[in-house]
């Protein structure tokens, strides 16, 4: 450790007195890349910049052929330099020839390069180029080596950024200077209308000192700063203490990140490496941001605005810059303009001004946006270009009930909207009085209506909605806010308190959902090149059996005297539930024998997620098992063969396809032959469209998101089976990519829809 923080800070100090040399940035460029060839004992160093689309540039270079610098670019994931960049991740090679990503271009003289060794150039968590040394004997870079690279790249990512936006500053037109009306379409996180002034959030803090003269002394800015920003959002928290314990969870953990150990250390290191305290911290950050990006799992992510947030408050109380908008006079009906934002940023403001959030990123379980649901304040996220359409001061109408933004509306589009805002609440009014209501259809089927779960906070929506009960809480979501693996007592808990709230309705708790891509902290990181079908899941718990013993008997504790539900999920094999199952049985006799209450009926199940299941089913429904919830999302990615969370093909393959419509309607005949039970709990349940094909096909019990049961109620309610059902059952054997627009114009004709 040692040897690198000397090697990196001789380094840095050399880079900060080049940078800081009179000439062009290409003189400087030039300048650098020499110094660390030779600060690294290398013929060989090249600075790549990515241009506009996926071109990597390069751009300077110590050792190559001078005129290959501007004219040899790569596009991303091209030779090993594309490699770095496509990946985001180090890259060491001790013969390039011999290693079959490797691009050779003559114009660049590498002909005598045997190693290599290339870092992603990193800001902002975007890769924005590529630093690469090369020798010429063979070569095994060492991992100090590249830690030492890596602390120079994020050096000189600052700079390359920082040059770059003094020269966008020069060139581009002002922001603002737009007048005429605009419509522009996102994905809307929370329903509903927000009209108001244009107030941009400003997150982002410029760090313009990199290198520290004393480590010592920048350790010491930290701890104050770090105490800081502790004491301001103890005092933030106290603040908002009137919302519900739930959020305040939300909170809890927020301050627990602010807290936590591993975090800071690792600041501390890259102090030491010779950073100064905020440059540690961006640079933290930006490994945090690259990290975060590879996981697919959308609450995992969600963490990341967590740690941005974190991050940009803590480099404010470094750098002495203005915090956020939220300390500024602002309007009375502000419409908040943001990159990202983190839950307790969105507290800063003042809540009862805050008619919508519009987000550049952001998904729907960012902790930010759960606290604006419990405040009822609409957001739309996945605005690209966000601030190159939206000045501050402008006039804007957030209509996520349509997923639209209008900026600077003529009168006529504000009347429109407002009447749309009328004809919102009325229909709010109207889910209000369906919610004592059953959901039963014209013809008298009723269907039991169940919530999704996964945290206490979305408990209360089982007395809001008037859902049935809980069809599925994800277990999991509470091992991941844990900062180590939650004990017996600890689920037991949860798992009580999750039933005290569902006031004896049932609540299916399904086992722990993690591995693959969303690997919980606490473990260590093990990369698969294909996450969604890698060991994860049941796997998992198999595997170590004592996860899922733990779990099993704080749910049997938990639910002693009263139902419990059990569901296992991604079982491919019939001996894979008979293991889970097995596990189960015993830690009831085990739970017995020690006099515990056991509980009063138990119910155990199985997600149909795998299609190796749907060739199993005689076997599986003859086992001891009470029913089957069919976890659409992953079964129609598994089915397709298309990664959901990949836009390139996610929207390629639809639910309501003669396909997936087939799978479903023979899981309902085989479960109806074997007298089991049969329940979905995927996205597909909360859109009123496909409930009705759902429901017409035999599904007599859908879960769904809290915000869906009401509009799913009232298409429900609205239905005529006798008519429904004849029609989707003659689609299920017609080919065709979708059946969604037939569907749509069957349910529109028989006024069972309105749109």
């Amino acid at each position: 450790m040692a040897l690198r923080d000397e090697t990196s800070r001789q380094l840095l100090f050399r880079l900060r007195n080049a940078m800081a040399e009179s000439g062009t940035i290409q003189d400087r460029m030039d300048l650098t890349t020499r110094l660390v060839a030779e600060g690294m004992g290398a013929d060989v160093c090249s600075c790549y910049v990515l241009r506009h689309g996926d071109l990597l540039e390069l751009y300077a270079t110590f050792g190559l052929a001078p005129g290959a610098v501007h004219k040899t670019r790569l596009r991303m994931g091209e030779g090993l330099v594309g490699h770095v960049a496509s990946s985001a991740q180090a890259l060491r090679v001790r013969d390039v020839w011999s290693d079959p990503r490797f691009v050779y271009r003559p114009e660049t003289g590498e002909d005598n390069i045997s190693s290599f060794i290339g870092v992603p150039l990193v800001r902002g968590g975007h890769v924005i180029g590529v630093l690469a040394v090369q020798s010429q004997e063979p070569r095994s870079f060492t991992e100090i080596e590249q830690e030492v690279l890596e602390t120079v790249a994020m050096v000189l990512a600052e700079i390359l950024a920082q040059e770059a936006e003094i020269a966008r500053a020069e060139t581009s037109p002002l922001v603002g200077n737009a007048v005429l009306p605009m419509r522009q379409e996102g994905t809307a996180l929370i329903r509903g209308i927000g009209l108001g002034t244009a107030v941009y959030h400003q997150p982002e803090v410029t760090v313009t000192t990199l290198v520290a003269e004393n480590p010592e002394h920048e350790i010491e800015r930290l701890k104050m700063a770090l105490a800081e920003m502790q004491a301001n959002l103890q005092t933030l928290f106290d603040a908002h203490a009137n919302l519900p314990d739930e959020y305040r969870d939300i909170m809890e953990t927020f301050q627990m990140f602010a807290e936590d150990a591993g975090w800071v250390s690792r600041i501390q290191e890259h102090i030491h490496a010779g950073l100064t305290a905020e440059a540690a911290v961006r640079k933290v950050d930006n490994d945090m941001r690259l990290r975060f990006s590879r996981v697919h799992d959308p609450y995992i992510r969600e963490r990341l605005h967590d740690l941005k947030d974190l991050g940009n408050r803590l480099l404010r109380h470094l750098t002495g810059q203005s915090s956020t908008a939220a300390g500024q006079n602002l309007p009375d009906h502000v419409v908040l303009v943001c990159r990202t934002l983190g839950p307790a940023e969105l507290l800063d403001y003042d809540t009862k001004r805050l008619r919508a959030v519009i987000l550049e990123e952001g998904t729907v379980g960012m902790h930010a946006v759960i606290i604006a649901r419990a405040l009822d304040i609409p957001v739309i996220a996945q605005v690209p270009h966000l601030f190159e359409k939206i000045a501050p001061g402008d006039q804007v109408i957030v209509d996520a009930d349509h997923s639209q933004i209008f900026v600077r509306p003529n009168d006529d589009v504000r009347e429109a909207i407002l009447d749309g805002l009328r004809q919102r609440r009325e229909r709010l009014e109207t889910y209000r009085q369906l919610r004592a209501l059953p959901a039963t259809t014209k013809d008298g089927t009723t269907v039991s209506l169940m919530v999704n779960a996964g945290l206490m906070m979305d408990m209360d929506c089982v007395r809001e909605t008037g859902a049935d009960g809980i069809g599925l809480f994800r277990t999991e979501l509470a091992f991941m806010s844990a900062s180590s693996l939650p004990d017996v007592e600890m689920q037991r808990g949860i798992y009580e308190r999750a039933l005290d709230h569902a006031d004896g309705k049932p609540v299916v708790f399904r086992t722990l959902d993690v591995g693959g891509d969303k690997l919980l902290p606490y473990w260590d990181d093990l990369a698969e090149e294909n996450p969604a079908m890698g060991w994860r899941s049941t796997r998992i718990t198999l595997t170590r059996p004592a996860i899922l013993r733990q779990q099993l008997r704080a749910m049997i504790r938990a639910a002693r005297g009263r139902e419990l539900n059990v569901l296992f999920p991604m079982i491919a094999t019939i001996p894979e539930f008979r293991a889970a199952r097995r596990i189960l049985d015993l830690e009831l006799e085990r739970e017995a024998s020690r006099g515990g209450r056991l509980p009063e009926s138990l119910r155990v199940g199985s997600m149909v997620e795998v299609p190796s299941l749907l060739w199993q089913l005689p076997e599986l429904l003859s086992e001891n098992i009470d029913f089957l919830s069919v976890g659409s999302n992953d079964l129609l990615q598994f089915l397709f063969a298309a990664d959901r969370c990949n836009p390139k093909v996610a929207e390629r393959y639809d639910s309501l396809s003669a396909p997936f419509l087939r799978v479903l309607r023979d899981l309902v005949l085989a479960c109806d032959r074997a007298g089991k039970q049969l329940s979905i709990c995927g996205e597909m349940a909360s859109r009123p469209l496909d409930a009705i094909a759902l429901v017409a096909l035999g599904f007599r019990s859908l879960s769904v998101t809290a915000s869906s049961l009401g509009p799913v109620k009232e298409v429900l309610r609205a239905i005529d089976l006798d008519r429904a059902r004849p029609f989707i059952q003659s689609l299920v054997d017609q080919p065709g990519p979708s059946h969604r627009t037939r569907i749509q114009a069957f349910a529109h004709d028989n006024r069972w829809i309105s749109d």
